[in-house]
Order: C-alpha cells, then sequence, then structure tokens
C-alpha cells in the first residue's frame, strides 16, 4: 500500500469551481435584464422589484456554491468524519448489494438546499472502487433513493483495511453529481471527494461493529462532525 503519511493536499476555495460558469453566466443575464428594464421602462418600479428578486437570487446561488476552508484537527486514524454538511436521516444495518454484497451499517446525510454541496472524504485511504449509475431522480430522503435514483459510489480501503463506501445520490432538484476519486489513488480527510448540485444524500457504509458517534436527527458538518469510529 502506497505510504498514507505523505502531506496532505489543502484545497483553499472559498466559492467552489463547479459554480464558477453558473455564476458568471446568472450575472450576466441578470444585469442584462435589469439594464433592459431600467433604460426601457419610464416607470421603475418593475426595475426595483426585479432587481430585488435578482439580488436575492443571486445571493442565494452563491451561498450555495460556498465552498469554506475546514481542517479536521483530530486524530484520523479509524474516524470516519461527515462527508458532507447536512443532517441525519439514517442510521441503520442493511444489505449492501453493488460492491460488499453483505451486511453494513449505513449512516446516511440529507444536504438541503441551503447547505454546502462540496463532498470530503470521509476517511483516509486507497480508492479502490468507483461507479456511476444512471436513475431516477426521487426525493433524496426516501429510503429507495439510496438505490434507485442517479448516484456514485465510492469505495476506500483504510491503512487497517477497513473497507468504507461513500455514495453521492442525486434528488428531485439535483441533477448533476461531480466525484472527483480516481482508482488506486490515495485519498485523505480534508480534501473534496465530489460535489452534487442542488439537494441531495450521501450514504456511507461501515463495517458492522462501528462505533456510531451521531444521533437521528443530528446536523452535521463536512469534514469535522465525527460520525463513527472503526474497530
Amino acid at each position: 500500500m502506497a505510504n498514507l503519511n505523505k502531506i496532505k493536499r489543502i484545497k483553499k476555495i472559498r466559492l467552489h469551481h463547479e459554480g464558477t460558469h453558473i455564476l458568471i453566466t446568472s450575472a450576466a443575464l441578470l444585469l442584462a435584464v435589469n439594464a433592459v428594464l431600467y433604460w426601457g421602462l419610464e416607470c421603475k418600479m418593475p426595475f426595483y422589484v426585479v432587481a430585488f428578486v435578482s439580488t436575492v437570487v443571486y445571493l442565494l446561488m452563491v451561498n450555495f456554491f460556498r465552498c469554506p476552508i475546514r481542517l479536521f484537527e483530530g486524530d484520523t486514524e479509524n474516524v470516519v468524519v461527515a462527508p458532507a454538511d447536512g443532517k441525519i436521516v439514517v442510521i441503520e444495518e442493511v444489505d449492501e448489494h453493488e460492491y460488499f454484497h453483505d451486511r453494513r451499517l449505513m449512516i446516511s446525510i440529507f444536504m438541503s438546499i441551503t447547505n454546502v454541496h462540496a463532498n470530503w472524504y470521509p476517511v483516509d485511504g486507497i480508492v479502490r472502487y468507483i461507479a456511476h449509475h444512471n436513475g431516477r431522480f426521487m426525493k433524496a430522503w426516501l429510503p429507495k433513493a439510496s438505490t434507485e435514483n442517479e448516484r456514485s459510489t465510492v469505495v476506500i480501503e483504510t491503512p487497517h483495511g477497513h473497507t468504507v463506501m461513500a455514495r453521492q445520490i442525486a434528488g428531485a432538484v439535483a441533477r448533476r453529481i461531480v466525484t472527483y476519486a480516481e482508482k488506486d489513488e490515495e485519498c485523505f480527510i480534508d480534501e473534496h471527494m465530489g460535489f452534487i448540485k442542488f439537494g441531495s444524500r450521501v450514504d456511507v457504509y461501515l463495517p458492522l461493529g462501528s462505533e456510531v458517534c451521531v444521533t437521528m436527527g443530528q446536523k452535521t458538518t463536512g469534514n469535522q462532525t465525527v460520525i463513527a469510529k472503526l474497530k
């Protein structure tokens, strides 16, 4: 196994690059619409209304693509951190049929449209498996979303030989999942695993016997909240 003690690569991004094109295009479009209203109408009231709405919408978009700089301060050995901001919606044992084909502990985090949508690696290790599956766009909190929605799966082998799966799941609004992981590459807590646009969910599958460190309904902070500890 490759040396996992190398210096962690830290991506210091304030606004995620996944939003660059959308934000620039939206800004140009909104400015054009407001300019037409301002110069084309004698009554300025419609302009003021549209300008206010445009500002609110654009600020919401900027908020969505924000990407705070976060460093995990604790010991990462056998620690599983939340891969996303959001709320714990599932903690249960399930049968996993895509990769493990056995019983696993699943912890799911639902991200609302107001959450940061960058995803972090939940553990240090080596990426052993990556797969993208086309699918439906049901509401992300529904149980079937985990196996029927558009999704991307990343399996990581930790330095102690544990295997952990992180599954990015599209929701009713999300239509694009981006995964940066590459097979057989080293990955680290503090690094971005991917990004999901506009509302979604991340499932983490752990070995049975892992110690759960969160509760149902608890809010999580990506790359900060410890959700479990491996044996």
